[in-house]
């Protein structure tokens, strides 16, 4: 088994939210290198690939923007919050996330065990809903807000102009230091790919300031659209000069109170994998640069939000006892994997 390690999923130690708003404070991209040079140091013996964030945007939009993760911060207006802005958290935290991966992959390359190392971003493909001008706009505003907010900097050193320009002052810019640090901090990119989503023009604009706002498009998780895995995976290749890629995560889940009988007889998620890897090899075959992909996932697990009511797992796992069973889809991984 050849390991990918991942330094970041969702596990801010709460001291550094404390002691300084965590992400909010630059102090963040300090302490995240010195982490990450502890992990290099420790276990890169054995690991020679890493992941810096998983989904830097969903930490930043549903953390600071809408508040629905923690630290659940937000503007009064836009959700349930105490305290936030979401006019202006979303892109700082976004800015320190950038220049902590950007610095730790500085420093990985420098000092340690000249591996690979990069970053995974969330994608879900946005389809404009007719072939309106506005509709195909807004479906773009919207790829630019969601993947180009954090790929977008680390291959051209800036962020999309649409971010640019509809955000304006409220976004941090980048030294000219930080420009050649971030430019290039990456040897591929992970791209976990889920779903799609018709995306329309609204009627009238927000008279609300946040960052789902300022891409001003209208939008449930988990619809199964496989050729919206060739679509991203496409984007992605032609926007960002055919950049190595690794599908990072890909799966659907399962109710949580699934019995082990029926659990075990996942045919739908076979035929979920079946028809995005068939649209990925489509990409594949198209030129992309595709060298990995990861099931999400390995074993059904706490879920988030959704803990134990979500199964995304090829290996049912009973919570009673912690027993494994491996479901229809693991064999099917299992002889997919053993083809020549």
């Amino acid at each position: 088994i050849t390991p990918y390690g991942n330094l970041y999923h969702s596990d801010l130690p709460l001291a550094l939210q404390e002691k300084y708003n965590g992400f909010l404070n630059h102090q963040f991209v300090e302490d995240y290198v010195d982490y990450a040079e502890f992990c290099f140091k420790t276990f890169g013996d054995r690991v020679q690939n890493w992941f810096t964030f998983n989904e830097p945007r969903i930490v930043a939009a549903l953390g600071f923007d809408n508040g629905v993760i923690p630290p659940s911060m937000c503007s009064k207006e836009v959700g349930n919050c105490t305290t936030g802005n979401s006019a202006i958290e979303p892109y700082i935290v976004g800015h320190n996330l950038i220049l902590s991966h950007a610095k730790a992959v500085k420093k990985y390359r420098e000092k340690y065990q000249k591996g690979r190392i990069g970053i995974l971003l969330d994608f879900n493909w946005y389809e404009p809903l007719t072939r309106s001008k506005a509709d195909n706009y807004a479906a773009q505003r919207a790829r630019d807000f969601h993947v180009g907010w954090f790929l977008h900097p680390i291959r051209y050193g800036e962020y999309p102009k649409t971010m640019q320009e509809i955000v304006g002052e409220r976004l941090p810019k980048f030294t000219e230091e930080e420009v050649k640090m971030v430019n290039g901090s990456f040897d591929y990119v992970g791209i976990n790919q889920y779903t799609a989503r018709y995306i329309s023009s609204p009627e009238t604009p927000s008279n609300i300031t946040s960052y789902q706002t300022d891409w001003n498009a209208n939008s449930g998780w988990l619809y199964i659209v496989p050729w919206g895995m060739y679509k991203a995976v496409t984007y992605v290749k032609e926007q960002y000069g055919n950049l190595n890629i690794i599908i990072s995560e890909n799966g659907m889940d399962d109710p949580g109170n699934a019995t082990l009988p029926n659990g075990l007889k996942d045919t739908i998620r076979i035929k979920f994998f079946k028809d995005y890897m068939t649209q990925l090899k489509k990409a594949i075959d198209e030129g992309a640069n595709v060298t990995g992909y990861f099931a999400w996932s390995l074993l059904d697990n706490f879920e988030w939000l959704l803990g134990y009511t979500s199964r995304f797992g090829i290996i049912y796992v009973d919570y009673s006892n912690l027993q494994r069973y491996p479901k229809m889809s693991a064999y099917w991984f299992k002889q997919l994997l053993e083809k020549k």
